[in-house]
């Protein structure tokens, strides 16, 4: 892994909060600090993003949900649990069930994170819902996996859902599903490519658009395909936040994203546990407006705490 260079002439935006961070959160959730306002639920997605960038604050994603002990990835009580602990926007992973249902899994198979086996889109949706889930650990939980509707109908008013929509699962039944819940603008369509990305909008323009942006020419390429820019943010990756490309993309009013997440023996989550060393307020200020964690209680608290306002400052921007 490359070193990371904190480059503070890069940052977007030249903060002026001047009043001091109220630090430590106030109520506990099960022994655990948590914040007094914890709801990201803001009506208008687009609005939200352009605030979190103009007034440089960052908010995180919580991978698959935010599993822990006893908390399964892509389940509801964990999501409840990770939105009690710190104010998150949710990503979870959509496949399909035999009998054509969308359901959340992240796995091709079963094994892994289930008490079943055996490919996902061979199970009936009947059989599925009859599956217990499985934490990291390998614990069996009372806990059953759900449907994307029913993560779609939870949210709504507690949380932004990142949809990661997994291999053969067609974007139209993904599309349409989010349009029977009503909730176009309260979701994140992860792409992981301009062709992708611009399929999605042609589908659905209304929809906010998470697109993997390595460099301008890519965000010119979306542009004149007639891609709305102030519904696209740009994920750039988890190396290192490249606060050159986070200062193009702003100048174009879209917003960056970078990851934190991925295997501990190598990821940036891993070595700040590791080292006891938090820095996502640092990689924040690179021009980030969303950090993509496995230790999201953990990433919001450091933003928190830098954010330079009294209270968790991207819940300002959630505010109507």
């Amino acid at each position: 892994m490359r070193a990371f260079f904190f480059v503070a002439a890069f940052a977007l935006v030249a903060c002026d909060n001047s009043s001091t961070s109220s630090g430590a959160p106030e109520v506990r959730w099960n022994g655990e600090p948590t914040f007094t306002q914890r709801s990201l639920a803001p009506a208008n997605l687009p609005a939200f993003f352009d605030c979190l960038r103009e007034r440089g604050f960052a908010i995180v994603g919580a991978h698959r949900g935010g599993p822990a002990p006893g908390f399964a990835e892509n389940a509801i009580p964990t999501f409840e649990r990770t939105i009690s602990l710190a104010p998150a926007a949710l990503e979870i992973d959509v496949s399909e069930t035999s009998d054509g249902v969308l359901v959340l899994m992240h796995d091709e198979d079963l094994d892994r994170t289930t008490t079943g086996s055996g490919p996902v889109d061979e199970i009936t949706l009947a059989a599925f819902q009859a599956l217990q889930l499985r934490d990291n650990d390998g614990q069996v939980l009372d806990v059953h996996p759900p449907t994307f509707r029913e993560a779609l109908d939870w949210a709504e008013g507690r949380a932004i859902l990142e949809i990661d929509v997994k291999r053969g699962v067609a974007y139209e039944n993904v599309v349409a599903e989010i349009r029977a819940a009503s909730a176009q603008e309260r979701v994140i369509f992860i792409t992981y490519s301009v062709g992708a990305a611009i399929r999605v909008h042609r589908l659905a323009p209304e929809l906010m658009l998470s697109v993997s942006i390595d460099n301008e020419a890519e965000l010119a390429e979306l542009e004149s395909a007639g891609v709305d820019l102030t519904r696209v943010l740009a994920w750039t990756g988890t190396d290192e936040p490249n606060a050159a490309l986070n200062v193009v993309l702003a100048a174009q009013g879209v917003e960056a994203l970078f990851g934190t997440l991925g295997n501990p023996n190598y990821s940036w989550d891993g070595r700040f546990a590791r080292e006891g060393d938090d820095q996502y307020a640092a990689f924040a200020e690179t021009g980030l407006v969303l950090i993509a964690t496995d230790r999201p209680v953990e990433a919001a608290r450091d933003l928190d705490e830098h954010d330079g306002v009294d209270g968790h400052g991207p819940l300002q921007c959630a505010a109507p």
